[in-house]
């Protein structure tokens, strides 16, 4: 981390980045807020979550791992929910009509906030879609996976931020 740190330092005061190059998000700190308004024209704020897991998915149906990886969500989401899990997709790089009847279609209980400015995208410091962020329950981010989410990945990750 220091090493990163120390680089970020040394390109920005050699004018080579700028301080928006250099990393917002961290392991181990609190989320980004993340502040808008749903597929189905909710307002959403994710500080409105504290005291239950979150685990924040950046997608877009025109991405396949984002598709394939909503079935495991979907289940995930119904296996936990005794611990008070929530699952929250960010809207990433598709229009939200293609995204509404996805979610229609596939049946997904969650939230998906539209992000038209890329603001959360730019907080969230994301690469790829599918990119997944696992919150505990105190809003701290706990990890970071691109890429598609699997059933071994879940779980381990997930038990950074259950119960």
């Amino acid at each position: 981390m220091a090493l990163a740190t120390t680089a970020a330092v040394f390109l920005v005061a050699r004018g080579l980045a700028t301080v928006a190059d250099t990393p917002a998000i961290e392991r181990g700190r609190v989320a980004p807020e993340i502040v808008g308004q749903t597929l189905d024209g909710r307002p959403f704020r994710l500080s409105e979550l504290r005291g239950k897991p979150v685990i924040v998915n950046f997608w877009g149906p025109g991405c396949v791992p984002c598709r394939d990886e909503f079935p495991l969500f979907k289940a995930k989401l119904a296996e936990h929910a005794g611990d008070g899990l929530t699952i929250v997709g960010v809207l990433m790089n598709d229009p939200p009509e293609p995204a509404r009847d996805f979610v229609t279609e596939f049946g997904a209980t969650w939230p998906t906030v539209n992000d038209p400015n890329t603001s959360i995208r730019s907080a969230y410091r994301v690469a790829a879609r599918p990119q997944t962020y696992f919150i505990d329950r105190e809003g701290i981010l706990r990890s970071i996976q691109i890429g598609e989410v699997r059933e071994a990945d879940f779980d381990r990750q997930y038990a950074l931020i259950g119960p």
